[in-house]
């Protein structure tokens, strides 16, 4: 693999070497997903089912998961899986849950009281992608955050097998977030189900959950629709950004670039180090790791656009890393919580040797729901805050109006929105007039 020298590019050949992968044309891919959208839309259950034969290969009958479809599924999870399933779970609902946000009231002024009060989004769908392999971890990071919110309708979607049958772990871990309605889907008509409804699939309020170029752009596509629904975030193909000095390990190093590189062939990897050596060592590990991993073409075709770069030194690594916006941040470093201050701008960060990125997408606790392709800049994490709302109340007294109305008529009046002035300052009048 060709290593590149960051202090021997201009600032155009920077832009070039962090930009991500090229998907398809950015045109093309917009027509055809809105196009399958609207025959979501206009033909609902029969579209569905014609799309799922035509990307799946499948024939669907009823739509969604029975009951005796989830039994079934939860008698072939295997023991040990549905050990690692309600562990998992444990760690994901304690972090989240001590993150929770909590309503708040305070008196601003006398007589001025401001509230906050939470409430969940009331229907939200769930989509657990299941491309190149089914992913149960992604229904555990957007079913326990959503039962925690309380929301009251949660939907999930998830392409179906050949077989016409969704993964069973995956049915395993939505009973257990205590998701009831699963449905057979995937892709783009996934998505312009759950954001319109159909006879069969009920309309939510706000998606979630990651996706290929196709899924990604459909949630873009509704939730500027005003008929559609919002999203969590642009959550698209899968990165990492190692950061790593003179004392990593490139065994260790390899592995997470490579662990990364096995999401899919529009995935994108990069390491950067001050250290000759390291990026060299890594460089031959990859090479050597990579001949064994049985999923090996997506590998390739993702390290077709991997990134080995030599920095001046590990603070000009952050500099870069946040221009970035990695979407995973892995600090391969002797001090690693010295640099945490440095970061501006990574979906999750890393800290140390023994701090694996998978560990972040199975157990750890976070969330592995994170915003990609540099949306890390301005984007956080799935939370439980993704499913609710906060709501805002005031309650004023005649005491309160008389001691702030003036600042509001002010305002109001430089702005030459008379009518709110009048609002207040005939308020004002009532209370001048009236007998103490």
């Amino acid at each position: 693999m060709h290593i590149h020298d960051w202090n021997a590019l201009d600032e155009p050949a920077r832009d070039a070497l962090l930009r991500r992968p090229a998907q398809r044309d950015a045109s093309a891919l917009r027509a055809d997903v809105a196009r399958l959208i609207a025959q979501v839309r206009a033909d609902g259950d029969s579209t569905l089912r014609a799309l799922t034969r035509r990307f799946d290969g499948c024939q669907l009958g009823p739509l969604d998961v029975t009951e005796e479809e989830f039994d079934a599924a939860e008698a072939r999870v295997p023991a040990d899986l549905r050990a690692a399933i309600v562990a998992a779970k444990a760690r994901i609902e304690a972090f989240h849950r001590a993150g929770m946000a909590q309503p708040y009231v305070i008196e601003t002024a006398p007589g001025v009281r401001c509230e906050r009060v939470l409430r969940p989004i009331a229907r939200v769908g769930l989509y657990v992608p299941a491309g190149s392999a089914p992913l149960p971890s992604t229904a555990l990071m957007l079913g326990v955050p959503a039962q925690l919110a309380g929301c009251p309708q949660v939907v999930l979607c998830s392409p179906p097998r050949a077989d016409g049958s969704v993964d069973p772990a995956v049915l395993a871990v939505a009973r257990l977030c205590g998701v009831r309605r699963v449905f057979k889907l995937g892709g783009v008509q996934a998505i312009a189900a759950m954001a319109y409804g159909s006879d069969t699939v009920p309309r939510c309020d706000k998606l979630f959950g990651p996706g290929n170029a196709w899924v990604t752009e459909a949630k873009q596509q509704v939730s500027t629709d005003p008929d559609g629904a919002a999203i969590d975030m642009p959550a698209g193909p899968s990165e990492v950004l190692v950061i790593a000095d003179a004392g990593a390990d490139p065994e260790f190093v390899a592995a997470d670039l490579l662990s990364q590189a096995e999401h899919g062939p529009d995935s994108q990897v990069l390491l950067l180090s001050d250290s000759d050596a390291m990026l060299a060592s890594v460089a031959r590990e990859i090479a050597s790791q990579a001949q064994t991993l049985p999923r090996r073409e997506i590998v390739d075709a993702a390290l077709a656009h991997a990134r080995l770069v030599r920095v001046r030194d590990i603070a000009q690594a952050l500099d870069v890393s946040n221009r970035y916006a990695p979407e995973h941040l892995i600090l391969a470093l002797r001090e690693p919580r010295a640099w945490i201050d440095a970061i501006e701008s990574a979906g999750s960060v890393f800290l140390g040797d023994y701090a694996p990125e998978a560990l972040g997408d199975y157990c750890s606790g976070t969330n592995h729901v994170l915003p990609t392709y540099g949306f890390a800049r301005a984007w956080s994490g799935v939370s439980v805050a993704s499913f609710q709302k906060s709501i805002t109340l005031q309650q004023v007294d005649a005491e309160g109006l008389r001691g702030i109305g003036g600042d509001a008529a002010t305002l109001a009046r430089v702005e030459q929105l008379h009518a709110h002035e009048r609002a207040v300052t005939r308020r004002l009048v009532r209370i001048a007039e009236t007998p103490a």
